[in-house]
């Protein structure tokens, strides 16, 4: 225990100290910029400055790195940080651009801390989880953000003198608070238990013969070295480019580094799970993407057009900027951590000595690349040529990286040695040894998983359930979200000035239920086919297109009506995730929590109707995203105009879109035993029980998700002078809560047993309202109507968890009757994988009910002029789901009596054809 706690503090009071070191290393990316103003600097002599104390950063580390391995990480870092704040607090003195230029080169010091800490850190954890911890260090690089918060503040109010002594200040009380919690590492305090001595310097330099260590450095040339040039160049550039004051540039270039700094703690976590090579090549690959973007400079065209010139002009705003810069340094904060995955695999004993050297190579490229940036913007007279020169890095790296990594496949191919025996890197063969075998390879999809074997389930497998429930809750939530933002949106658009009738306006609220509902069909064979991870992540990313679409498309009164068709339809992908994400969530957890378990996803998921109903209302109300996110219109409600951005209905999700896709690939898992061909899962079609479910889930969840569709515009066609938009979301909250609270009682009690008063309860619920419409016009009519459908939402909640627990209950038995010449294990493998399928197909027939019930609404005032047609259609639906669940499954002699009460099954009265 006490070895576990000083391995903490000593990880994060390091994090902790290489933080601050790092804001002062960075120190010059603000005050620099006042220093080129009083000093007349060309960019050239600022690149040079800024780069000046990187460069003394970079060469020292091999050495700190050396004596960290020598004579302990704690001492040598305490000192390090000491000899650093004299260092910064000396740079106050300093009056011209030699002067400066020789503070720099002080200040520098405090760059060397990075290989200390990697030395110290690495040897407190075991190599399975080296790459975590050494990820979490690396991401004191967020101290870069910090200076960019906080120097321009201080600077403003007191001068960039008073940075230099704060930071100053800040270093040497972080240095005493380090020496003073921490513990010397264990190698060192093996050394002197022993009485051993350390290597001498010379042994130490031995890997640095190895050509491996400096060509593999050439990748923290970019990684690296890219990250700390832009966040020190940043500042200048967004000054230069969109005229921002120092204070906001100090912002928005946060907002690069904060990302190319935190993430790369998960950076190492994800090189530990899935392979540093494989995070390596993502890195590059977006890299290029997003430096590519950034190196288009603003550009007037002009062509011949049919009717004379055309001009236009192309340029990335300030929040286009902040976003591919963002994704930019999140990606190079990921390759950090993968670069850094190899050292201590393969120099346990040496990670001081190389970890210096990879550090000092990928430094050299924080001290070189500012200045060829200011060389590039002299020469060019483009401020967006110092992305040119990346890209060009980049670009470069992936295809070196790239074809040496297939030349070596070949290669081995050629000789006959085994795939699994090979590097991750070329660059690694000459020390690559059975020790590093598989170390660094991807895991790929799991291959033992047991979630009925408890010790199995509890050591291992509930983790890897958890995680995977919890990245999935927020990816169907934004699912939800997409799929039903037609429900608010439609009731705004005649305001903002679209001449759309009720008529169309209802088939705009129904066409995501309809190709949601079709989409799912599908859906729910696709985890089984391509994996849960990858699908997940496919079908999150896919929610862009309607999102992007529906926020163009509003904007302007004359765009046309088939394309809102189209977007409404475009809409049903989030309403067609639904299906695979529960198909997928299934196959990880064991019978006795699958209800939970699953009433959870959906249930937390559903959640996304509410938040659309919520969110949506207030996010039309402001201009989120500013110029970025286009003009607003001019609505008119109640004879009163507003001024509404009605495309932040689409654009709000955007971001969290494409955050949940990312999670979702990094951090789920695909199970290997789920892999199953769709002739393999077309089994249920055969299956009479799952036709049953379609029928009884069509009653919960299709009554939820059309209810939901359908009651803002009900609400406000029956009751005009009433503002239901703000009351429409509690009604899916309710359903939602309500289903993800009732999984665990549906779990103890049966799903059978609950479903059937789930539809009693909806018969009454829909008699309310009836009632309430008949009362139309007394004070209590709407109160009554909203209580009604209250309930109602509530009622489908509880039954869209008790329907799903009784489909694994079902297969269950049902394979053991079909299969008898099954083993146990093959019958619940089956069974399973039916349970899964049947999820997804019941929630697909189910979806239908988004469209069918707001049609059955709108063609009911149609026809007869009021709702009450349609609600009498519902209940005698309702009316016959409780005659099929009693007469199937809860009465004596049905199928769920003997799981349910725990009672003798009796002859089954309904026996379905195999």
């Amino acid at each position: 225990m006490d070895s576990a706690k000083g391995a903490g503090r000593a990880l994060w009071m390091s994090t902790f100290a290489f933080t601050i070191c790092f804001a002062v290393w960075t120190i010059f990316s603000i005050i620099g910029i006042q220093i080129k103003k009083d000093l007349g600097l060309t960019d050239t002599q600022f690149g040079l400055l800024v780069g000046t104390p990187i460069l003394t950063g970079s060469l020292i580390r091999l050495i700190l790195g050396i004596w960290a391995d020598q004579y302990g990480g704690r001492v040598v870092l305490t000192l390090t940080m000491l000899a650093a704040a004299v260092m910064t607090a000396l740079l106050a003195f300093a009056y011209d651009y030699t002067t400066f230029l020789l503070a720099a080169l002080g200040v520098g010091i405090s760059g060397g801390s990075f290989s200390i800490g990697i030395a110290y850190v690495a040897k407190f954890f075991p190599k399975e989880k080296q790459g975590t911890a050494l990820g979490i260090f690396g991401a004191g690089n967020v101290g870069a953000a910090v200076t960019k918060f906080l120097a321009p503040t201080v600077m403003v109010s007191f001068g960039w003198q008073a940075v230099a002594y704060v930071w100053a200040a800040a270093l040497a009380l972080t240095a005493i608070a380090f020496f003073l919690t921490t513990d010397d590492d264990p190698d060192l305090e093996r050394r002197r238990a022993t009485g051993a001595k350390p290597e001498s310097l010379a042994a130490m330099m031995e890997p640095l013969k190895n050509i491996q260590v400096w060509r593999f450095s050439l990748y923290y040339f970019f990684v690296f070295g890219g990250f700390v040039a832009l966040a020190l160049w940043l500042p200048r550039y967004l000054i230069g480019v969109y005229g921002l004051d120092i204070a906001t540039a100090g912002m928005v270039g946060a907002a690069y580094s904060i990302p190319a700094s935190v993430f790369r703690a998960y950076g190492g976590h994800l090189s530990d799970r899935y392979g540093a090579r494989t995070i390596m090549y993502w890195t590059f690959m977006v890299s290029v993407a997003c430096t590519f973007v950034l190196s288009y400079p603003p550009t007037q065209y002009v062509m011949e057009g049919i009717t004379g010139p055309v001009a236009f002009h192309t340029r990335l705003g300030i929040g286009g900027f902040m976003i591919v810069a963002s994704v930019l340094g999140f990606f190079m904060s990921l390759g950090k951590a993968a670069v850094y995955k190899h050292i201590p695999v393969y120099y346990p004993d040496r990670v001081g000595a190389v970890g210096g050297v990879v550090g000092l190579v990928g430094g050299l490229g924080g001290f070189v690349l500012p200045i060829a940036f200011g060389v590039l913007n002299d020469l060019t007279g483009v401020w967006q040529s110092c992305f040119w020169l990346l890209f060009a890095i980049a670009l470069v790296s992936l295809t070196w990286m790239h074809f040496a990594i297939r030349q070596m496949e070949r290669e081995a191919l050629e000789a006959g040695v085994p795939a699994g025996k090979l590097p991750e890197l070329p660059e690694m063969q000459p020390i690559h040894g059975k020790a590093q075998e598989g170390v660094l390879a991807a895991h790929g999809a799991i291959q033992d998983w047991r979630p009925e074997d408890k010790t199995f389930w509890d050591t291992k497998g509930r983790a890897i359930a958890r995680r995977n429930l919890w990245i999935s809750v927020p990816c169907l939530l934004l699912s939800f979200a997409v799929w039903m933002v037609w429900s608010v949106v439609v009731a705004k658009l005649p305001a903002v000035g679209f001449a759309f009738t009720n008529d169309q306006l209802f088939w705009l609220a129904a066409m995501p239920g309809l190709s949601g509902a079709l989409l799912r069909i599908v859906y729910s064979f696709l985890p089984a086919i391509f994996g849960g991870r990858l699908w997940t992540t496919l079908s999150t990313w896919s929610l862009l297109l309607p999102a992007v679409g529906m926020g163009f498309a509003v904007q302007s009164p004359d765009t046309p009506y088939w394309i809102f068709l189209l977007l409404a339809l475009l809409c049903g992908l989030g309403g067609g995730n639904f299906a695979s994400s529960m198909a997928n969530i299934s196959f990880f957890f064991p019978k006795a929590e699958k209800g939970h378990a699953l009433a959870i996803n959906a249930g937390l998921g559903n959640l996304g109707v509410s938040v659309v109903q919520f969110v949506v209302p207030l996010a039309i109300t402001t201009g989120v995203f500013g110029a970025l996110g286009g003009a607003p219109q001019t609505g008119t409600a109640g004879g009163v105009a507003t001024t509404l951005w009605l495309q932040n209905a689409g654009f709000v999700f955007v971001p969290f879109i494409v955050a949940s896709a990312f999670a979702a690939w990094f951090g789920m898992n695909d199970i290997a035993t789920m892999k199953a061909s769709f002739a393999d899962q077309a089994v249920i079609f055969r299956r009479t029980h799952n036709w049953v479910m379609c029928w009884l889930y069509t009653g919960t969840f299709g009554s939820f998700i059309g209810f939901s569709a359908a009651f803002p515009l009900l609400a406000k066609v029956l009751f005009p002078d009433v503002n239901a938009l703000q009351y429409a979301f509690l009604g899916p909250l309710v359903g939602a809560v309500a289903r993800a609270g009732s999984g665990k009682a549906c779990d103890r009690i049966g799903g059978g047993r609950i479903t059937l008063w789930v539809f009693i309860a909806m018969s009454l619920g829909v008699l309310g309202v009836l009632y309430a419409i008949g009362i139309k016009g007394q004070p209590i009519a709407f109160p009554v109507f909203f209580a009604s459908f209250l309930f109602l939402f509530a009622a489908t909640g509880v039954g869209n968890a008790s329907t799903f627990q009784m489909i694994p209950a079902i297969m269950r038995k049902e394979v053991a009757r079909l299969e008898p010449g099954m083993t146990p294990a093959e019958r619940i493998r089956q069974s399973d994988k039916e349970a899964a399928a049947i999820i997804g197909f019941t929630s697909a027939v189910a979806a239908f009910g988004a469209f069918f019930i707001p049609k059955s609404f709108g063609s009911s005032i149609a026809l007869t002029g009021g709702a009450e047609a349609a609600l009498y259609g519902f209940l005698a639906f309702y009316l016959s789901c409780i005659a099929i669940t009693w007469f199937v499954y809860t009465r004596r002699g049905g199928l769920l009596f003997d799981v349910e009460r725990g009672g003798p099954s009796g002859p089954a009265a309904f026996k379905p054809a195999a």
